[in-house]
């Protein structure tokens, strides 16, 4: 009421959302403990037990047989990795605050915001974890494994795209949790349980006959992970998997998404889930 606003440039209201996003991502980051350093290292625990899970199984289960010509932790992290950045990011982006919560009560926060910063926040965090693991396994067990990597920018770019999918596929969940906040949860979380098998991570898109192929070549997930490989090892040249699907798809979802999330920011109510 007593405060004096000034006007801002373009430039200078761009620096000041960018801020806002940065303080908000560093939230959803420590929000899962009161000390940094352990909230960066709870956050990349889970993906570093992931990681080993399914190297044990490959082994206990005799499948590292059908993996590609190559390093074999290159194998699994081509898949965990872009399994879970896609994931996670899906995640946080439907539990992000909605119009109707509180934290939309302070005036420089809205939604977009919010948005902006659990995706970042999921991106910062997955790099990391990617960063951590490719150093303790070049340092303790294979140190030319940077080199084993066929093209590195192709494969930290399909890192990028899973990411995108993720927000995008989020994205539409989001708009439409306020009006079915139920039935959303659940759809959400059966695609990302679906996901665990739909994802095609541990097994080889080009040895897939075709009545098996259309049950995977609907999921952007698929194909950003196959790429992925294609771009890792040299031998191994993608036939079944295409990454502009998995763009242009992300960004057909993105704008639904935006549209719908528009319209929902204009008619959410906080009284819509007293009854709840």
């Amino acid at each position: 009421m007593f405060e004096t606003r000034k006007p801002r440039s373009r430039l200078s209201s761009a620096v000041y959302i960018c801020e806002l996003i940065y303080h908000n991502s560093v939230r959803a980051v420590r929000k899962s403990h009161g000390n940094a350093f352990m909230a960066l290292f709870m956050n990349m625990l889970q993906t570093i037990i992931f990681v080993l899970a399914f190297y044990f199984m490959f082994q206990i289960l005799g499948m590292r047989s059908t993996a590609l010509r190559g390093d074999f932790m290159i194998y699994i992290m081509t898949g965990v990795f872009l399994y879970m950045t896609h994931t996670k990011t899906l995640g946080a982006v439907v539990g992000s605050e909605g119009p109707a919560s509180p934290m939309m009560q302070h005036a420089p926060m809205n939604t977009a915001i919010a948005i902006a910063s659990a995706m970042l926040s999921t991106l910062y965090i997955q790099v990391l974890s990617l960063v951590f693991i490719l150093f303790i396994y070049d340092v303790a067990f294979n140190p030319f494994v940077m080199r084993e990597i066929h093209d590195p920018i192709g494969c930290l770019g399909m890192v990028l795209l899973a990411w995108f999918s993720g927000a995008a596929i989020g994205m539409v969940f989001l708009a439409a949790k306020p009006w079915f906040p139920t039935p959303v949860s659940i759809l959400s979380t059966i695609y990302q349980r679906a996901n665990m098998i739909a994802s095609g991570k541990m097994f080889v898109a080009n040895t897939l006959p075709s009545y098996m192929l259309v049950m995977f070549d609907w999921n952007p997930l698929f194909h950003t992970i196959d790429q992925s490989r294609g771009y890792a090892f040299v031998d191994y040249n993608p036939r079944n998997s295409d990454w502009e699907y998995a763009l242009y798809l992300s960004l057909v979802l993105l704008m639904i998404g935006l549209m719908a999330e528009f319209y929902t920011r204009k008619h959410a109510s906080a009284s819509w889930s007293a009854r709840r």
